[in-house]
């Protein structure tokens, strides 16, 4: 039997997350040589204007049970709503150059994280290009090359953003749920650019669960591990980079114990490309997700 293969995908939503959570992981990496791929939210940080999404059902359990204010901390949460929201790649352009001097992959997660993920369903197409415009340019002023990567806020995805990353010639996104790598397909029409879905629940998913133990998850996790496919694990730099990183170095050297090979994404997707017609297409479509509230796009 082969070797399962993993990949890390780490989203990186906050200030907090960039300036603290990115160098913890990068010397995690180091010190257990691991590849893995990052995607910055790269413009203001105005996460404290997610209060608004209080009223969402399972919201609350769910911040309530992932202790979100030991988390993130006071200051974040209220960024962008009593004082502005302080811009990302413009204070922290150096620690997201170190991390491809490191080896890693970068790619784009959003420019506005609290815009993208409570209002791109809501945006016109113009809108949606725009706000994917600013996420690029900002990504280029930082590395001086184009982005070949991008995935949603949120799992926040639609036509509009499909059609913004096909413009952009992505190599490949990473959007929403699922179980293994596809062409999207929305209201009849084929997308380009390769979705790659995350195949694992999330550690915010599961945490302060009484059916999913702190103390069993990494058991929990590895027997979720397929070797037919590979197995995408998103995280966040603000969770397995801070609150939870003594449980995170457990469970990558738990994983190297048990053979697992880990990619980057865009080595994956470089590898799937190379047969095309091999991949499958599927319906983008929004669903929900076990532990998660609200809507996300996951693979029909």
């Amino acid at each position: 039997m082969s070797s399962p293969i993993i990949a890390l995908k780490i989203d990186v939503d906050t200030e907090r997350g960039t300036r603290i959570g990115v160098p913890n992981l990068l010397n995690l990496f180091r010190e257990l040589n691991i590849p893995a791929t990052f995607l910055f939210a790269l413009g203001p940080d105005n996460t404290g204007r997610a209060i608004k999404r209080i009223f969402r059902p399972g919201f609350l359990r769910k911040v309530t049970r992932s202790n979100v204010v030991g988390v993130y901390g006071w200051r974040t949460l209220l960024n962008g709503v009593l004082w502005p929201g302080p811009h990302i790649a413009k204070r922290h352009g150096n620690i997201m150059r170190d991390v491809r001097k490191q080896g890693h992959e970068i790619g784009i997660h959003c420019y506005d994280h609290i815009r993208w993920q409570d209002g791109v369903q809501k945006m016109s197409q113009a809108e949606v290009s725009a706000e994917f415009a600013k996420a690029r340019n900002a990504f280029y002023d930082i590395f001086q090359t184009p982005a070949s990567t991008a995935g949603a806020a949120g799992w926040q995805a639609n036509e509009k953003s499909l059609s913004a990353y096909d413009d952009a010639k992505l190599l490949y996104a990473s959007d929403g749920r699922g179980t293994h790598p596809f062409f999207p397909k929305v209201n009849n029409i084929i997308f380009k650019t390769l979705q790659i879905p995350t195949t694992l629940p999330t550690l915010d998913e599961l945490l302060g669960r009484p059916e999913y133990p702190e103390n069993n998850l990494i058991k929990y996790y590895i027997s979720l591990l397929k070797t037919d496919q590979p197995n995408i694990f998103t995280m966040h730099a603000e969770i397995e980079g801070m609150a939870k990183l003594a449980w995170f170095r457990e469970f990558l050297i738990a994983l190297k114990q048990h053979g697992v090979v880990f990619e980057k994404m865009d080595d994956i997707a470089k590898a799937l490309l190379t047969h095309p017609d091999k991949i499958p297409i599927c319906e983008l479509i929004q669903g929900t997700v076990d532990g998660r509230s609200g809507t996300l796009a996951v693979q029909g």
